[in-house]
């Protein structure tokens, strides 16, 4: 039974100024310990990566697939689907069956003995891990009204960088005690990088039995805007699903005529060209499949969205507000993610740090510097919106200028001290962004459109930054001998996401004054 129309006290649009109630507080609380052990099951094998690399003899690009590729270009695979079921069906439900799901394919990790199966491993996690995110955006929006949305999102995003810091720690003291104890791997052969996975992965199945407690609210009463439920929520998801997992795509636009067939072979055709031809450069064939399927899969999605809800691809797809902010953010995605990852194994390698150092003086810090910088921005963009429409993309410009500097400066020095710092800095900077970014992408669409519209923000955080920016920078340190230099290549990102984000500041104001018109002239039907 769908529990939408429960009241959880949330203020209704019309009564804005008035206190935000205790449980969407608590609510919010849980959340962000959901996000936290998310990004603790996601970053994880950052400080276990050399053991990893050593035990399975793989390369840097090979690391970057893992960490990026394997588990991004699924996560924002499936998100597409799932956001839509988070459109539609019961939300907490969703992140509990999620929660659930990845913390399982986060223990098996732990038994993974090759790269494949470490690689399907990542997969299912990606699969998981779908499920939080676009639920969770559309919660915080129901549970809090537009004027501290902002911070709200700010604050679940929080959970990132503590969840990051803390993965860090946690594994660093894991794989070398257990290394220490068990020289030559210990019960069943684990090894201590596997002994990591295990440890982490188990907790989330506890968790997912207090996140099922947590009450639906009604969704779009926050902005006056209230949602009828779905009847049939599943035929939604499965039509997404079928739209953007191949070869129910062909199916899907054979469907849709002859036109649509053949404008879906012409992108495939195109795509499969071009990532055969990086297959060629590179050598990479995980990689360039993989990468080549997520964008196949986009370019089907969104052309079928096109067909199927004119309304929400208009006011997605169709906004050049909305996609030069995504995009932009992606960029501050495309180079934080591959600090992110590759800052720990740079300090054990160049800099001869121990794990547990190396867990200690990177997780630690940059867990306070995430959430100090993400807290700030949210606040501080939340500020700005109040004077201007588009004054939370100032801070969206601040996260993608402000780390660079110091990033040049960290991977060229030989001190680990001021490696340490700078990497501090890096994460307060990065961090900064993303509340403002997120909030501006749900100011942008219906209530309705919310899980769609975060699905589509995280394929711009994804399938540019995540599934890019650490395997490059792990391609270039193989193509060059040099991790410094694979870091430090991606700093092309900066001029590329200025370019996107000064264009979205001038396109916001007008895009969310019209947000309802817009949808009206798309096809949208509002209740009396």
């Amino acid at each position: 039974m769908n529990n939408e129309n429960q009241d959880t006290g949330v203020a209704p649009a019309d009564t804005d100024a008035q206190k935000v109630p205790a449980y969407s507080w608590y609510a919010l609380g849980v959340l962000v310990v959901i996000y936290i052990l998310n990004f603790v099951d996601r970053n994880i094998m950052s400080i276990l990566a050399e053991d990893i690399k050593a035990d399975l003899g793989i390369g840097d690009d090979d690391l970057g697939f893992l960490y990026g590729t394997a588990f991004g270009v699924f996560y924002a695979l499936f998100g597409i689907p799932l956001g839509k079921l988070a459109d539609s069906w019961h939300r907490i439900r969703l992140m509990t069956i999620g929660l659930a799901l990845w913390s399982a394919m986060t223990a098996l990790s732990g038994f993974a003995k090759s790269f494949t199966a470490l690689s399907f491993a990542r997969i299912g996690v990606g699969v998981g891990e779908a499920t939080a995110s676009p639920a969770a955006y559309s919660l915080i929006s129901d549970w809090f009204p537009k004027r501290m949305r902002a911070t709200a999102l700010a604050i679940y995003s929080s959970g990132l960088y503590l969840g990051g810091g803390i993965s860090l720690f946690i594994g660093g003291l894991i794989v070398e005690r257990w290394n220490s104890i068990y020289p030559g791997g210990g019960p069943m052969g684990l090894a201590g990088w596997q002994a990591a996975f295990l440890a982490v992965g188990f907790p989330g199945l506890l968790l997912a039995m207090l996140v099922i407690t947590l009450k639906e609210p009604v969704r779009g009463q926050a902005d006056g805007i209230i949602s009828e439920p779905v009847r049939d929520p599943f035929r939604g998801f499965l039509n997404e699903l079928f739209a953007v997992i191949p070869p129910f795509t062909f199916i899907q636009a054979a469907r849709h005529g002859a036109k649509a067939f053949l404008v879906n072979i012409v992108g495939a055709a195109v795509i499969a060209g071009t990532a055969y031809g990086l297959i060629l450069i590179t050598g990479n064939i995980p990689q360039w499949i993989a990468l080549g399927v997520g964008y196949y899969a986009v370019f089907s999605w969104a052309t079928s969205l096109r067909r199927r809800d004119p309304p929400t691809f208009a006011l997605i797809w169709g906004s050049p507000a909305f996609l030069c902010t995504i995009l932009g953010y992606g960029m501050v995605a495309f180079a934080s993610y591959a600090v992110t990852f590759w800052a720990s194994p740079y300090a054990i390698r160049v800099l001869g740090e121990s794990p547990s150092i190396v867990g200690w003086w990177i997780g630690g810090p940059g867990a306070v510097g995430g959430f100090l910088g993400v807290i700030a921005g949210g606040r501080v963009a939340d500020y700005l919106r109040e004077r201007h429409p588009s004054g939370r993309l100032l801070v969206v410009m601040f996260g993608v200028v402000a780390p660079v500097i110091p990033l040049i400066v960290a991977f060229t020095t030989s001190s680990s001290l001021l490696f340490y710092f700078l990497n501090f800095l890096i994460s307060l900077f990065a961090s900064s962004a993303l509340g403002a970014a997120a909030a501006t992408s749900q100011d942008l669409v219906l209530p309705r459109m919310r899980g769609t519209a975060t699905a589509t923000f995280f394929l711009a955080t994804t399938l540019v930054g995540l599934a890019l920016g650490p395997y490059l920078a792990g391609q270039v340190s193989t193509a060059t001998g040099s991790l410094s230099t694979g870091v430090l290549s991606l700093l092309i990102a900066a001029p590329i996401g200025m370019i996107l984000l000064v264009a979205a500041y001038r396109l916001v104001p007008r895009a969310e004054e019209t947000v309802i018109e817009r949808a009206k002239d798309a096809g949208e039907v509002f209740a009396a």
